[in-house]
């Protein structure tokens, strides 16, 4: 393993911004509540560019908000030791973010009927664009070549979630029965930068 990690119950997380008494919290005492949004999604799949459609969307249009709120105020990272208690303090509806994986997840979220989007891109994707942004930021040990960071990446080595060959297994929780995609108020997006894809994102869900 390696040292330039946060280690929490077998995933690494950036050796930033990450404590286990909150993680620990964010699984067992978070509450949903049922006029939450979520997003949901493996790092570097578009998380930025979902988040600002969806504020877009809240104010019809109107592109106030994201030019004077930083994105992370907006939406708050849920796992993080500055989203974590924003988002616990905060009044109202409430925009999240998290790559957490789904058995780190809050429980209550599969007891409550808050809306939520699980965003997918294909694994080929993720690995190029999480390439060249981790390896210009301190957040994680930085790979020195693709081959390496291919390696890690099939590992899950370096991501705040389980390997992205595990991505569709993660949708499903074997201890807890919980799923994602069977949840009624999760829609599912699938999007790919690939020419052979389709032009039209993939949706499902409500």
């Amino acid at each position: 393993m390696m040292s330039d990690y946060y280690w929490f119950e077998g995933i690494p997380f950036p050796a930033i911004g990450y404590q286990r008494e909150n993680l620990e919290d964010v699984r067992s005492k978070f509450v949903v509540k049922e006029e939450d949004l979520l997003i949901l999604t493996y790092p570097k799949s578009g998380t930025h560019w979902l988040i600002e459609i969806v504020c877009l969307i809240q104010t019809k249009g109107d592109p106030k908000w994201i030019q004077t709120v930083p994105i992370w105020d907006r939406s708050p990272w849920l796992e993080t030791d500055s989203g974590y208690p924003a988002l616990i303090n905060k009044e109202g509806p409430r925009l999240i973010t998290s790559h957490l994986p789904i058995h780190l997840f809050p429980k209550s979220l599969f007891s409550s009927k808050a809306k939520a989007i699980y965003l997918i891109r294909n694994p080929r994707d993720i690995l190029v664009s999480g390439y060249f942004f981790y390896g210009n930021t301190n957040l994680v040990k930085n790979p020195g070549s693709l081959r390496t960071y291919f390696e890690w990446f099939l590992k899950g080595n370096g991501l705040s979630v389980s390997s992205p060959s595990e991505t569709r297994q993660e949708e499903w929780d074997p201890q807890t029965g919980n799923s994602l995609r069977e949840r009624p108020s999760t829609s599912c997006l699938e999007t790919c930068s690939r020419p052979s894809c389709s032009s039209a994102p993939y949706v499902q869900g409500p």
